[in-house]
């Protein structure tokens, strides 16, 4: 039987419900049921749907479409979502995650200001990834930069493969903001890649999460080689839909975001030489 000509890994892509800002998590579930991602994300943040695991089940059953992943209250505009304590709010999160189905939770490194938190954050996600099935995924954040200067914002650190974690996510965005190298990151992570936050940027201070295509990332490398290493994980769609003059331009740009996705998470077999 002949070999396949494209390689299409089992990674299933979703749409973060963050991409639809300025309007609700419940209009995430309804684009992504619409546009056919096969699930969302949701981050947890100031909308009082995405803290409610029961409206967040109806959702899901009503547009038949899975919760694949809960993005932990980490940013600084939900500090007392879900309790001011940090270890309380990933407590929620996996406790969220696993009466949803969903197989992640991505947590961002503590800000550096966080001491105790920062000192014991390692060993904690692992003490809590050896209490369920459900991954924490540390994603790879970024210097904060204003002019000439530069914030660690972050500890341990903002390049999280310096440290020794089960799972990571990466995100395309945040490479383009830290400047580092998307796909040497990949490289480093390895096999405890199991998370991908797919958007694009320029290389600016600011954190743009552009559509995949738009910005300087590899964005396309990056999906070719998921396909070349089978890749298991989610790819998650999460870019800046907030300058979209309507809910028609949004949801045209996160169709194409999709597509692009679709597009490239795919690669060609290697043929055998003859």
């Amino acid at each position: 039987m002949a070999e396949p000509a494209v390689k299409i890994p089992d990674a299933k892509v979703a749409l973060s419900t963050a991409s639809v800002y300025p309007e609700s998590t419940a209009t995430a579930f309804e684009i992504a049921a619409r546009l056919g991602y096969d699930g969302v994300e949701v981050m947890v943040w100031t909308d009082p749907v995405s803290q409610d695991i029961e409206a967040l089940r109806r959702l899901s059953d009503y547009h038949q479409i899975p919760v694949l992943a809960v993005h932990a209250p980490c940013l600084l505009i939900t500090q007392r979502v879900w309790s001011t304590d940090p270890w309380t709010k990933l407590q929620r999160a996996r406790a969220a995650a696993e009466k949803l189905d969903a197989s992640t939770v991505v947590v961002h490194p503590p800000f550096r200001w966080q001491r105790q938190y920062a000192r014991d954050f390692v060993a904690g996600i692992w003490r809590m990834a050896n209490e369920t099935d459900v991954r924490f995924a540390v994603e790879n954040m970024y210097p904060w930069r204003y002019r000439d200067r530069e914030m660690l914002a972050y500890a341990p650190d903002w390049d999280v493969t310096r440290d020794d974690y089960r799972h990571f996510t990466i995100d395309l965005s945040h490479t383009a903001t830290a400047r580092s190298d998307a796909l040497d990151m990949v490289d480093r992570m390895g096999d405890r890649l199991g998370h991908v936050h797919l958007a694009d940027g320029r290389g600016s201070a600011k954190d743009e999460h552009l559509v995949p295509g738009r910005g300087t990332q590899p964005c396309a490398e990056v999906l070719e080689r998921l396909a070349l290493t089978g890749f298991d994980g989610h790819v998650v769609i999460e870019v800046n839909t907030r300058r979209a003059m309507s809910s028609a331009e949004r949801e045209a740009d996160l169709a194409e975001a999709l597509a692009f996705t679709r597009l490239h998470l795919a690669s060609a077999a290697k043929v055998p030489r003859r």
